[in-house]
């Protein structure tokens, strides 16, 4: 990524942004609107309860319903209307827009782009590349940002523009009718596509990474083979939820984690029986080949339906084509 240039306007107070990082295994089985009141004392439960039907309470990563059990050991992020939400100064950032208006912002995301300033990242994100965009954005909680990607994943993103907007996208993110498609590729020969519906939490020993576990938040992907590659098959995976690392978690837990994905089993695996080439490229990719392609929502202005697709990155596709190469030799 170019080198940022930081300006000073727009940066954003961090006093009303609360991050907790871990909730005690204590609460377990009770209610997150209980759990927040005791947490945050300084706020009242209908105000916790409002924020929550706001999205302005992520409890690891997600939007939870107030009904929501905890299970012990969540992070929890808290922004409070009425004043700036976090800290983070406006940089530009060059961004790959694909639509914009008064309303929405729909950008293609690179690999390796952060979204949220953090530990170990306090610029260079698209937070910062938001405030720079368009000053304004610091009056939202989170710059208008209403889901993630995460740091070595490309694509499509929407981002709200006003406070109204971001309700809205919230909702259909809520009610799942805003749809999202990514392409991946698994260390798996596929013969055809399955729905994969198990619940997703963290981890119970590694806080870092989620997992599949009886008593985490229901998660379905459904997955469709695009082309198989004889021990890689390329596939396009759709959303029914928006947990976190869901599609690298569901694939792992199947037995077919992404490629060259460092959290969940699919880095430094390479598929036998192809050329040095080939075995190398995949190797040294360094990230996950996942991308998020396409995203279908109700403008909230028109309610027309939009519709936005972005092919994958020049490293995705190289891999892609170094794959149609290999295997149309009639070698496998």
């Amino acid at each position: 990524m170019a080198p940022s240039r930081t300006r000073v306007t727009g940066v954003v107070s961090v006093d009303s942004f609360h991050r907790l990082d871990r909730i005690p295994d204590e609460y377990a089985g009770r209610r997150v609107d209980k759990v927040l009141a005791v947490l945050f004392p300084q706020y009242s439960r209908s105000t916790l309860q409002l924020w929550l039907k706001q999205g302005r309470i992520l409890i690891d990563d997600d939007i939870p319903s107030q009904k929501d059990k905890i299970h012990g050991g969540e992070s929890v992020e808290l922004s409070a209307p009425g004043t700036p939400v976090v800290e983070a100064a406006a940089e530009d950032i060059p961004l790959d827009v694909q639509f914009c208006d008064e309303h929405i912002l729909v950008i293609n995301k690179p690999a390796g782009l952060v979204v949220h300033p953090g530990a170990g990242n306090p610029r260079g994100t698209l937070m910062n590349a938001l405030l720079f965009f368009d000053p304004d954005a610091y009056r939202l909680a989170r710059a208008g940002i209403v889901h993630r990607l995460d740091k070595d994943t490309s694509g499509l993103m929407v981002i709200a523009r006003c406070e109204r907007v971001r309700l809205d996208l919230i909702e259909q993110l809520a009610a799942r009718t805003m749809q999202r498609n990514y392409q991946a590729l698994l260390h798996a020969d596929l013969i055809s596509g399955r729905k994969v519906d198990e619940p997703i939490g963290r981890h119970p020993r590694n806080r870092r990474i989620m997992a599949v576990r009886s008593d985490g938040k229901q998660a379905a992907t459904h997955v469709r083979v695009l082309r198989r590659f004889g021990p890689v098959t390329l596939v396009r995976c759709t959303l029914e939820s928006g947990r976190t690392h869901q599609i690298r978690v569901h694939m792992s837990f199947i037995g077919f984690p992404v490629v060259g994905d460092p959290l969940y089993g699919g880095a430094g695996r390479v598929p036998p029986d192809v050329s040095t080439a080939l075995r190398d490229r995949i190797r040294n990719f360094g990230r996950q080949v996942l991308h998020a392609e396409s995203l279908s929502l109700r403008h909230p202005s028109t309610r027309e339906i939009l519709t936005f697709s972005v092919g994958p990155p020049d490293d995705f596709a190289a891999l892609h084509q170094a794959l149609v190469r290999e295997f149309s030799r009639g070698n496998h």
